[in-house]
């Protein structure tokens, strides 16, 4: 059973990374493919090429505005490229839970609703759709409720859950709703996978991730990031898993923002800890920085927390390397997703979460 996968706001390929790696042992026939992917920026594009689709010869990858983009039988990128699966991890800025939260009211809110087009057209067999925790609060309470709705009515049974990917082997608290979808004229339930890491005792450590392996000396975009003297002596003050606001700072070093304690800023990883929650931004000190060395991360060393491997490159300049990382989701939470479908869809028993912790009555809607 070969699912061949389209993507829309593809990033640099963190859901295409764990659907390629995903694989059922003794069932080589159960595999997930590329067919085609979408996504407005040029580096980040450029990633997905280069890791994905070995530089994009048959020009799967439209590099564009979705809202441009021509969502329709004729269209050559899916005329060309057919497929019968589908993921989207619609742009989450208007609903983290970090910033405005403008939901619907956004630039960025409205932008499910190319997903929700492609599966009115086209139909595929299942999709995943991925965004942040905070969708389930925005707009009053009202914008996962719409959303799950104009899924439901494009054809599909869901299966919504909240994904802790710390329970999932990935070094990072990274929490996030993941709502996969199957066709209603399958008669298949999908179930959570069970995390394979519920124990506290048992999460992957920044430490771990960043040692265990040690990252190769020629490993792409680990350059050392260039730290301004009066951050150096800050972070010297700044104990692991503190920040800015909890460490005791000389006062010439102390940060006066009005109104400003975030968590994030000048924050040390807690060696013995998942790391904090890999973000796009990097700029007031917030680019997560080394539990030992007086400096931030590299972006292989962010990578490293997103669960990419080794050998994936990232195009374009640093700090649009760091935000593509920061956008991405952990290939390995999705890989455990993605096996989780394919043994759906394969009639094979797994382990599993009896149901999805966000309640979604198929039935009635």
């Amino acid at each position: 059973m070969l699912f061949q996968m389209g993507e829309l706001f593809c990033g640099p390929g963190g859901l295409a990374c764990g659907a390629l790696h995903a694989n059922v042992e003794g069932h080589p026939e159960l595999r997930i493919e590329h067919a085609w992917a979408n996504d407005y920026d040029e580096a980040t594009c450029a990633t997905y090429r280069h890791n994905i689709c070995k530089d994009d010869e048959s020009q799967s990858v439209y590099c564009g505005d979705v809202r441009k983009l021509d969502i329709s039988r004729d269209n050559p990128l899916f005329s060309e490229h057919p497929f019968n699966a589908f993921s989207f991890g619609f742009p989450c800025n208007d609903f983290s839970t970090v910033g405005e939260q403008k939901g619907f009211d956004g630039t960025y809110g409205p932008l499910y609703t190319y997903g929700v087009k492609v599966l009115r057209i086209f139909q595929p067999a299942w999709f995943l759709a991925e965004n942040v925790s905070g969708l389930s609060s925005a707009n009053k309470g009202g914008a996962l409720p719409k959303i799950m709705a104009d899924l439901h009515d494009a054809g599909y049974n869901l299966f919504p859950h909240l994904y802790k990917f710390e329970e999932y082997g990935v070094p990072q608290a990274r929490h996030r709703i993941i709502i996969v979808g199957i066709r209603k004229d399958f008669p298949y339930t999908f179930f959570p996978p069970v995390p394979t890491t519920p124990d506290i005792h048992d999460y992957r450590t920044s430490r771990q991730a960043l040692e265990e392996p040690p990252i190769p000396a020629d490993a792409a975009n680990n350059e050392l990031p260039r730290m301004s003297e009066v951050v150096v002596e800050r972070l010297k003050y700044i104990k692991p898993g503190q920040n800015a606001f909890n460490a005791e700072l000389p006062p010439h070093l102390q940060l006066h923002i009005k109104g400003a304690r975030i968590s994030q800023i000048y924050r040390r990883l807690d060696p013995d800890k998942p790391s904090y929650t890999v973000t796009g931004s990097g700029g007031g000190g917030t680019h997560i920085y080394h539990y030992s060395e007086n400096r931030a991360l590299t972006n292989r060393e962010r990578a490293r927390l997103q669960t990419f491997p080794d050998d994936f490159v990232f195009k374009g300049t640093k700090e649009k390397v760091r935000r593509q990382i920061g956008m991405a989701v952990p290939c390995e939470g999705a890989r455990q997703i993605f096996e989780a479908i394919l043994k759906t869809f394969a009639g094979i028993p797994y382990k599993h979460e009896h149901q999805c912790n966000i309640k979604f009555d198929n039935s009635t809607k």
